[in-house]
């Protein structure tokens, strides 16, 4: 019996550029899901010629953007994926991300560096990093999740890759 599967495209932090390396990376996805400074209308255009987008405004967007929210909560596949921007923590780290919201998995921007942490639940939270223009010294990344629906009462498989911009 074969299983469904999911492909959703994440992003974060574009502030203003569509890289023209995120097509390619965003290749059949179904979804994509941009976690915050979108840094405008422009960029969300873009995406959504790629694949329908759900989107939450960071620190530098305007929180009053109808096409923006504070926060989402996504089902793809029978599993729950939060995102928000992150600056509403602080100082945004995967542990204090699913410490302070619901879901299978937690997914926040703010910081630029991209990381992945799978806690001892199966839990994830994670941060594709930041796909815009450069800052910090960081590499631009994004983030593809591959949702494979669980059969009859089992868990869903979820692998999450690191894509790295050029």
């Amino acid at each position: 019996m074969s299983r469904e599967v999911y492909v959703v495209g994440v992003v974060s932090d574009t502030h203003g550029l569509v890289r023209p390396e995120i097509a390619a990376a965003f290749a059949g996805v179904e979804r994509i899901l941009h976690a915050g400074d979108v840094g405008g209308a422009a960029v969300l255009e873009a995406l959504s010629k790629l694949a329908p987008v759900d989107a939450v405004y960071g620190n530098v967007d305007d929180r009053h953007d109808p096409s923006l929210a504070r926060e989402r909560l996504v089902t793809v596949g029978g599993v729950a994926i939060h995102v928000s921007h992150g600056h509403e923590l602080g100082q945004p780290t995967p542990q204090l991300a699913l410490a302070t919201y619901r879901g299978d998995i937690v997914i926040f921007g703010h910081t630029h560096r991209s990381i992945v942490l799978r806690d001892e639940s199966g839990r994830i939270g994670m941060n594709p990093g930041a796909a815009g223009p450069r800052r910090f010294n960081l590499a631009a990344s994004v983030a593809r999740l591959t949702i494979t629906a669980g059969a009859a009462g089992e868990p869903a498989e979820i692998a999450v890759e690191i894509i790295a911009l050029a």
